[in-house]
């Protein structure tokens, strides 16, 4: 990815020096790394600390939530470790081709309820998805974006979860791009038997996962309502 592209479209639409909202470039990078990385920022941040974005792309690999049901893994694969994680929900994969945006937001220095921030990081989503002619949409009770209609409706194309401790903000969001998407059907996906999985590419779009990744930041800074951004290596 062009990352000097990426600061140029994110700084487009800002005038202001200081950027209140990071959104980093992390690239691929193994599960654990990212999930320590992140404990590691929340715990050491102050009330100052800017807020933050992680665009990752993770190795294969299953993470079960805090209250998971591991039974919700139905066929282990040697090849994907399960790990696990102390989001809220179940069992969820993550692999090559699917953007992983970790939010690291103080929820109290901007006045959020986490379920307006969930309802904020779904519209991100939605407006992505949107950006390249495709159609999302929220499901009661199933946090997440699914298709709408077609023959695909009803199955889900991104997932979401998050950690709050002390005020603020970790795990996040992961959209799938163009993935291989076998690996879902060895778990039961968010703990729904037999909900289906689809990527971005399967619903018609050729967006590469970089093109993906910064519009999901844009949106996300949009969305969650500063765009006094800048985006970091």
């Amino acid at each position: 990815m062009d990352e000097t592209l990426v600061e140029s479209r994110l700084a487009s639409a800002n005038t202001s020096v200081t950027p209140a909202v990071t959104a980093r470039w992390r690239g691929l990078e193994p599960y654990p790394i990212s999930f320590d990385a992140m404990r590691a920022f929340t715990e050491a941040r102050s009330a100052s600390t800017p807020d933050e974005i992680w665009l990752v792309e993770h190795p294969p690999v299953y993470t079960l939530g805090l209250a998971g049901d591991p039974g919700h893994l139905l066929a282990p694969d040697p090849e994907i470790p399960l790990v696990r994680v102390d989001r809220g929900g179940q069992i969820t994969y993550h692999g090559p081709g699917q953007v992983v945006a970790y939010v690291l937001f103080d929820l109290r220095r901007r006045k959020l309820m986490v379920r307006e921030l969930v309802h904020r990081i779904e519209q991100a989503v939605i407006d992505t998805l949107a950006a390249y002619n495709l159609a999302g949409i929220r499901k009661a009770g199933a946090p997440g974006i699914y298709v709408p209609d077609g023959p695909l409706a009803g199955a889900k194309v991104a997932a979401l979860g998050l950690k709050i401790r002390n005020g603020c903000s970790y795990h996040g969001v992961s959209l799938n791009v163009a993935m291989d998407l076998r690996p879902f059907d060895g778990i039961n996906p968010c703990g729904y038997a037999g909900l289906r999985t689809v990527d971005m590419a399967a619903l018609g779009s050729r967006a590469s996962w970089a093109e993906a990744a910064q519009t999901l930041a844009e949106h996300l800074i949009a969305s969650i309502g500063d765009r006094n951004a800048a985006l970091a290596a």
